[in-house]
C-alpha cells in the first residue's frame, strides 16, 4: 500500500476524485515543507520555490490505483510523483507521494489550497 497526498482534482467534490475510490482516506494534511502552487483551471505543484506549505488530503492507495494515476498526470513526463513529509491535521508525520509539476504554469495562489471556483 502506498500513502498518496492529492491537492488538486484528485481531491473529494473535484473531478478526478473517481480515480480513488476504493482508496483508504487518512486525513486531510499539509506538506511539511514549503512549495508554490501555481494554478490554470488545474493546479500545479512547483517544488523549486519556497511560498507555502500545500494543503490537501492523503489517501491510502494500491499500486494499481497509483499506476492509474501516474497515467492520468502524465507521469514522469508531465508531472512527477515524489516522496515527500506531510502533516496530517494531528500532528503525525508520513512520507507521501505527491504530483510535482517541473515548471512554472499560470498564477501563483499564495494559499498553497486549490479551491472550487
Amino acid at each position: 500500500m502506498h500513502k498518496l497526498f492529492v491537492y488538486g482534482t484528485l481531491k473529494k467534490g473535484f473531478s478526478n476524485h473517481h480515480f480513488l475510490k476504493g482508496a483508504k482516506f487518512l486525513g486531510k494534511a499539509i506538506t511539511k515543507h514549503k512549495y508554490a502552487l501555481y494554478e490554470t483551471s488545474i493546479p500545479y505543484a512547483y517544488p523549486y520555490e519556497k511560498v507555502s506549505p500545500i494543503r490537501g488530503e492523503l489517501y491510502e492507495v494500491d499500486t494499481q490505483t497509483i499506476r492509474k494515476i501516474d497515467l492520468l498526470e502524465g507521469h514522469p513526463h508531465a508531472y512527477r510523483r515524489e516522496e515527500v513529509p506531510v502533516l496530517l491535521e494531528n500532528g503525525e508525520e508520513v512520507f507521501a507521494w505527491i504530483y510535482f509539476y517541473p515548471r512554472k504554469r499560470g498564477k501563483l495562489n499564495p494559499s498553497g489550497e486549490f479551491q472550487p471556483r
